[in-house]
């Protein structure tokens, strides 16, 4: 007999006639419910998170050959590499929904516990990732706009030397950070609480 952790806990064999316990059969509807509600709110909201870090970020990139300054394309990369870590939470994320309607169709194999886990996984360390490279480039940032707030020369806000005090493209970066930052934080949330959904 196989193990139950080789399955998932909320999943029989979808063919052969085998009758589905009761125990069993609620844990299905619980670890559907959280995939199915994760997935659309989840999906939703770094999407939407998404869509702002990038229209962000393209007119962070127009404006760095007008108003660059020494460290603003490092904290540029690091955002894009973290809104690439996020489209692929989000692709993990549409799958959720994905993986929720095979719960509704008839004589259809469910996945496997092992490879629900694992793709729970890698959308936490992607999370992660995304957050901890996102975290680098805004701290960049904002330690140059600090540099620049002390040393502060008055004589020079109204002149054409933009890269000596904080310009529009450093407020461009400092909110594609915290934007996807932010939608980092609910794909880990999403996943940890599916994760925990599934190991009950």
């Amino acid at each position: 007999m196989p193990k139950e952790s080789e399955i998932t806990p909320f999943s029989g064999s979808s063919s052969g006639g085998s009758s589905t316990t009761p125990g069993k059969a609620e844990r299905l509807r619980r670890v559907a419910t959280a995939l199915r509600w994760s997935g659309l709110a989840g999906f939703w909201l770094q999407l939407f998170l998404g869509v702002v870090s990038s229209v962000t970020l393209a007119l962070a990139i127009v404006t760095q050959s007008e108003r660059s300054s020494p460290g603003v394309g490092f904290s540029l990369f690091c955002a894009v590499c973290g809104l690439i870590c996020l489209i692929v939470g989000i692709c993990i994320t549409f799958r959720y929904g994905k993986m929720a309607s095979k719960f509704a169709k008839p004589n259809v194999d469910l996945p496997k516990k092992s490879t629900t886990i694992k793709m729970v996984q890698i959308a936490i360390i992607t999370s992660i990732s995304g957050t901890l490279i996102t975290i680098i480039g805004g701290e960049t940032i904002t330690g140059l706009i600090l540099s620049k707030t002390l040393a502060l020369d008055p004589g020079k806000i109204f002149n054409n030397q933009n890269s000596e005090f904080v310009n529009s493209l450093d407020v461009f970066i400092v909110q594609a950070c915290f934007n996807i930052i932010a939608a980092h934080c609910v794909g880990l949330v999403t996943s940890l609480w599916i994760y925990n959904q599934i190991d009950k």
